[in-house]
């Protein structure tokens, strides 16, 4: 999508969550057409001229002020998300620097050992939820990303095309949906990259869900939180996730997994770890994305 329709329909979005008696605003006379606020009324709400936001959201306004867009924030009680959001979509030359031809994205040899290092599931994601590096943890919790080809190394590709990936996440909807609303967020920052136009498209065709769930742009910078799995060989446990920049390294998260000491979670972990070393005969055989062979079982 181009930026200035990424814009449009974002903040059409975003008006259209918004209850007018919520900001103080009386309903006015007729039934509404649309849901949410009116242009001028959210005009009115962040103090510019209907014109103005009108240019504003269709991309034609030029050097817009942080102020203003504070404004047009805070009218439409946009989380720090949508904020950040809203910013890379109003301002791209400002935000971020045009990019058609993203270079590779590299993992550092010293963050892969210290993936290695850690006891508990590892792994580094990078641009578009690429699947950077992974620790043998992640590889037997989640999927063999490095057991695919390179393409299908992308967290949102499995969550959405193997069916490996709706057994194993007991709340699938909720991460699917966090999924979208990440690589939304990517597209606002890097919104000439090739390969995220082309992992969207292929999301939108084959997958009902993930096309509904981009339409309605809502978009997530994933920091900490937990998920439930339920794994073929441990049963269910839950984990809590931090996820954290890597220093210097541009657009690379490292999320690191523990579980509650004590808890059956742990018991679980410790199950699974104990598994995992058993090598390839301790496997579970997965189907793999989209039903295609490979030298190896994918999923774990």
């Amino acid at each position: 999508m181009a930026g200035n329709d990424a814009l449009r329909e974002f903040l059409r979005s975003r008006r259209a969550r918004v209850d007018p008696a919520d900001v103080g605003l009386p309903a006015g006379p007729g039934t509404r057409r649309v849901p949410g606020l009116r242009r001028e009324e959210l005009a009115r709400l962040a103090a510019v001229s209907v014109d103005y936001y009108v240019r504003l959201e269709q991309g034609r306004a030029r050097n817009v002020s942080p102020e203003v867009l504070e404004a047009v924030a805070a009218a439409l009680r946009l989380d720090e998300h949508e904020r950040a959001h809203l910013f890379d979509l109003a301002r791209p030359d400002r935000a971020r620097q045009p990019l058609s031809a993203p270079p590779p994205q590299r993992v550092r040899p010293g963050v892969r050992r210290l993936l290695d290092t850690l006891p508990t599931p590892a792994f580094v994601v990078g641009r578009r939820l690429d699947v950077l590096a992974t620790n043998a943890m992640t590889r037997a919790l989640l999927c063999d990303f490095d057991a695919l080809p390179p393409r299908e190394r992308n967290h949102a590709r499995w969550v959405f095309l193997d069916p490996t990936a709706r057994e194993r996440y007991v709340d699938w909807p909720a991460i699917a949906r966090d999924n979208v609303a990440a690589l939304r967020m990517d597209a606002g920052r890097w919104p000439d990259d090739p390969e995220l136009s082309a992992l969207v498209g292929e999301l939108s065709v084959k997958s009902p869900e993930f096309a509904g769930w981009w339409a309605a742009h809502d978009v997530l910078r994933q920091s900490h939180g937990s998920k439930r799995y339920r794994h073929p060989v441990v049963g269910d446990l839950t984990v809590s996730y931090e996820a954290l920049p890597v220093p210097d390294a541009d657009e690379q998260t490292l999320f690191v997994y523990t579980v509650e000491p004590g808890s059956p979670s742990e018991r679980a972990l410790a199950l699974l770890a104990s598994w995992a070393a058993e090598g390839p005969a301790g496997e579970v055989p997965g189907r793999g994305v989209e039903g295609e062979g490979g030298a190896r079982p994918r999923n774990a």
